[in-house]
């Protein structure tokens, strides 16, 4: 029954994890480097992370500064920063690149509070998902003889004391998520 209660704990947990690396790529006012973490790069045929062939950095709450390892790379990054679907665009000084976040409009920051919204309710329904899982295992567990009725119950109240606690912490993380959004 541990290894149950342990599992789903592992699995609700990933899922809040997952939410808050979904979280880090939407694009607020400020800059980070997450934005650009997962922009891949058409390097030599192969598309390459970008935090592979250039070291990314940020200076101030504005500015993300890309700096290639490899001077032909300025001009395929300058083209993968264009053509992902951040909008935004980078200035090539020679040295390193420049990416200038402008602040968002109330229109904008509105809808990444809508996005935020439906990616915090896909880990609610996945952390549902978990605790129905969790809870068929033990009955297949008490059904097999392997622990008692007593024990089956006593097992659900945990997996459903997981399922709240997880459920809260994500609308935790959403709420600070949306005030970071909101934030002028």
């Amino acid at each position: 029954m541990q290894s149950v209660l342990k599992d789903c704990e592992d699995k609700m947990k990933k899922a809040v994890e997952s939410l808050k690396r979904e979280f880090g790529k939407l694009r607020t006012g400020r800059a980070s480097t997450t934005l650009v973490d997962n922009l891949k790069v058409d390097y030599y045929g192969t598309p390459t992370p970008l935090n592979q062939i250039a070291s990314v950095a940020v200076p101030d709450s504005r500015t993300i500064t890309i700096q290639p390892w490899d001077r032909n790379a300025f001009s395929i990054i300058d083209k993968a920063i264009r053509t992902s679907d951040l909008g935004i665009s980078a200035v090539n000084d020679g040295k390193l690149l420049r990416i200038s976040i402008p602040p968002l409009t109330e229109e904008r920051r509105k809808d990444l509070v809508k996005v935020a919204k439906k990616y915090t309710e896909e880990t609610k329904v996945a952390i549902r998902n978990i605790r129905r899982d969790g809870n068929e295992h033990l009955k297949k567990l008490e059904k097999d003889k392997d622990i008692t009725q007593d024990d089956l119950k006593k097992g659900q109240d945990e997996v459903q004391k997981l399922t709240d606690g997880l459920i809260k912490k994500a609308d935790q993380v959403l709420a600070e998520k949306e005030k970071e959004i909101m934030e002028i």
